[in-house]
C-alpha cells in the first residue's frame, strides 16, 4: 500500500515556515527544500473544501504553470497532491509589488515605465506563444523577484488562465478583474489573446500617470466607458508624455480586438525597443504622488475584503444583481476585484449554495443572493440585526466626543494603534499610526474653542461579517470660539471597524476635505 507514503511526500522534501498570506481556500507558507536548502513559497490549498469545479480549475493552474518556464514569470517547482491538501511550490519573490516598489524610488521616468511594461509584455509574450491567456493581469498580480535594485519584474496567479488553440476566439466566460476587462469580455463576444494585451494597456496608462483610464464608482458607467473605449489624455499630467508612448497605449486599447497591437509586435515598438533613444528620461514625482494614493486605495479595499473572507468566508468575487426584466448580471463588488462567472453555482443535489457563490450586498433591496427562498436582506437581518449596527453607532459617536473634549487617552482606547486615514491634513496622503492625530490633541483640540457638540446625520452601517463594519456619515460639528461667535461645519466621514476581544476599534477613516481649518474647528480634524 503505498498511498500513505504519498502522503507524507511534502514533508519529506520540505520544511514548511512561516505564512506569507491567506485565500479563502488556500495558504501561502515559505518553504526549505530540505536536500538543497533552497527557498520557495508553497501555496497550500485544503481541497477538502472545492467542488469538482474548483478542482478542475486548480488542476488547470498546475497543468498551465508546469509549461510556462520564463524570467518574467513567477516559476512553478512542485505539484504534490496529498489526501486532503494539494501543495504547489512556486518561486519565493521577495521584493513585493512591482507599484509598491516605484513609489518608493527616488527617481522614476518614462523610460522607467518602458522598462517594466517591456518586462510584462515578455511574459505576455511567453504565455501566448504557449497557447495561455492570463486573463487576470493587474498591480496585485506584478511582483518583483527580490529587493534588489533593478530585480527582475514577475508575472504571478494563473488561477483564471485558460488555453487556447493558436490564434482561437472563443466564449470562455466572463472573468478578470473590472478596470481591466476588455471591450469583448464585457460585450461577451469571443475572445483570446488580445484581452491581455487590453490590460497590459490600462497597466501602462497607470505607469505613466499613476491613475487609470477607465474609473467610475459606478460599475454600469465604468463598463460602458471600457465599452466605447472612451479615455483621453487630460493636461497637464499627460503634456510631459512622449507621442511614442501614446501611440503604444492607444494600439493596445483598440477596442477592436482583431486590430489591436500584439505582444511580439508591442516589443518591437520604438518606445519600447529603441527606449535609450525614445522614451523621456525626466523624473516623474507627479506620477509617483498619484501612483501612491492609488496603492493606498487599492490596499484598504483589499484589506476590507480580506475581513469579509476572514470573518465570514464572503467571496470578495462577485454579486448578482437583479434587472428590471428578472433577468441577472454579475457586477464585481469593487474595480480591483477578480470575477469568474462559473463561480456563481447552486449545489442542487444539498440545495445549499457553494461557499464561493456566496456576495456582499451593495444595496439589499436590490441584490439577490443564489439561495432557495432567501434575499440578502433577510440573511443579513437574520444573521446580525440592528443591535451591531447602533454598536457601530454608539462607538462611533464616543469616539467623536472624545475629539470634542480632548481626551487623547480615551481616542487610543477607541483606535486601532495602526489607525490609517485619508484626510485633508495629510494632504492626500495615507497617515498610520497616532503620531499624526496626537499632535492635533495636544495643539489644537481644546484650546481654541470654549464648546464643541458634533451630530451625526444619515449614518449608514454595512456589517461586513460578524466582526467587522463599515458606517459612512456626515458629521455636523457646532462650536463656538473664544470671541463667543458660535459657528456651525460638516463633512463626510467613512469609517472601518473591526472587533478585537469583544471590543470595537477604529481602524480606518476617511474624511472630505470641506471642513474649516483647525484654527475653526478643532473637533474637525478628525
Amino acid at each position: 500500500m503505498a498511498a500513505p507514503a504519498a502522503c507524507t511526500r511534502f514533508s519529506d522534501n520540505y520544511d514548511l515556515k512561516e505564512e506569507l498570506g491567506k485565500g479563502a481556500f488556500s495558504v501561502v507558507r515559505r518553504c526549505v527544500q530540505k536536500s538543497t536548502g533552497l527557498e520557495f513559497a508553497a501555496k497550500i490549498i485544503n481541497t477538502k473544501k472545492l467542488s469538482a469545479r474548483d478542482f478542475q480549475k486548480l488542476e488547470r493552474e498546475a497543468r498551465i504553470c508546469r509549461k510556462l518556464q520564463h524570467p518574467n514569470i513567477v516559476r512553478l517547482h512542485d505539484s504534490i497532491q496529498e489526501e486532503n491538501f494539494h501543495y504547489l511550490v512556486f518561486d519565493l519573490v521577495t521584493g513585493g509589488e512591482l507599484f509598491e516598489d516605484i513609489v518608493a524610488r527616488e527617481f522614476y521616468s518614462e523610460a522607467d515605465a518602458s522598462h517594466c511594461i517591456q518586462q510584462i509584455l515578455e511574459s505576455v509574450n511567453h504565455c501566448h506563444t504557449n497557447g495561455v491567456v492570463h486573463r487576470d493581469l493587474k498591480p496585485e498580480n506584478l511582483l518583483l523577484a527580490s529587493k534588489a535594485k533593478g530585480a527582475a519584474v514577475k508575472l504571478a496567479d494563473f488561477g483564471l488562465a485558460i488555453e487556447v488553440q493558436g490564434e482561437q476566439h472563443a466564449w470562455f466566460g466572463f472573468a478578470g478583474t473590472p478596470g481591466y476587462l476588455s471591450p469583448e469580455v464585457l460585450k461577451k463576444e469571443p475572445y483570446g489573446k488580445p484581452v491581455d494585451i487590453w490590460a497590459c494597456g490600462v497597466i501602462l496608462y497607470i505607469l505613466l500617470v499613476g491613475y487609470p483610464p477607465f474609473w467610475d464608482e459606478d460599475q454600469h458607467r465604468l463598463y460602458a466607458q471600457i465599452k466605447a473605449g472612451a479615455y483621453d489624455y487630460p493636461s497637464p499630467e499627460w503634456d510631459t508624455v512622449t507621442p511614442e508612448a501614446k501611440n503604444l497605449i492607444n494600439q493596445m486599447l483598440t477596442v477592436n480586438p482583431s486590430k489591436r497591437i500584439t505582444a511580439s509586435e508591442a516589443l518591437k515598438h520604438p518606445w519600447i525597443c529603441q527606449r535609450e533613444r525614445v522614451a523621456s528620461v525626466v523624473h516623474r514625482q507627479e506620477t509617483v504622488d498619484c501612483l501612491k494614493k492609488f496603492n493606498a486605495r487599492r490596499k484598504l479595499k483589499g484589506a476590507i475584503l480580506t475581513t469579509m473572507l476572514a470573518t465570514r468566508n464572503f467571496s470578495s468575487r462577485s454579486i448578482i444583481t437583479k434587472k428590471g426584466d428578472g433577468s441577472q448580471v454579475k457586477e464585481s463588488t469593487d474595480s480591483s476585484t477578480t470575477l469568474e462567472d462559473d463561480d456563481i453555482k447552486e449545489d442542487k443535489s444539498k440545495g445549499v449554495v457553494d461557499r464561493s457563490s456566496t456576495v456582499i450586498a451593495k444595496d439589499p433591496e436590490e441584490l439577490r443572493i443564489v439561495c432557495p427562498n432567501k434575499t440578502i436582506s433577510q440573511i443579513s437581518t437574520n444573521s446580525y440585526g440592528s443591535a451591531r449596527k447602533q454598536e457601530v453607532i454608539k462607538m462611533t459617536e464616543q469616539l467623536l466626543e472624545a475629539i470634542n473634549v480632548g481626551d487623547y487617552e480615551a481616542y487610543t482606547k477607541i483606535c486601532d494603534p495602526h489607525l490609517t486615514a485619508f484626510e485633508p491634513e495629510a494632504l492626500g496622503n495615507l497617515v498610520e499610526g497616532m503620531d499624526f492625530h496626537k499632535f492635533y490633541f495636544d495643539n489644537v483640540v481644546g484650546k481654541n474653542c470654549k464648546a464643541v457638540n458634533t451630530t451625526i446625520l444619515n449614518p449608514t452601517v454595512h456589517l461586513l461579517g460578524d466582526d467587522a463594519a463599515c458606517i459612512a456619515h456626515v458629521r455636523l460639528t457646532q462650536y463656538m470660539d473664544k470671541q463667543g461667535a458660535a459657528h456651525s461645519s460638516q463633512c463626510e466621514e467613512t469609517r472601518i471597524w473591526h472587533k478585537r476581544d469583544n471590543k470595537w476599534q477604529n481602524v480606518h477613516f476617511h474624511r472630505s476635505s470641506n471642513s474649516p481649518p483647525f484654527t475653526f474647528a478643532p473637533s474637525a480634524h478628525k
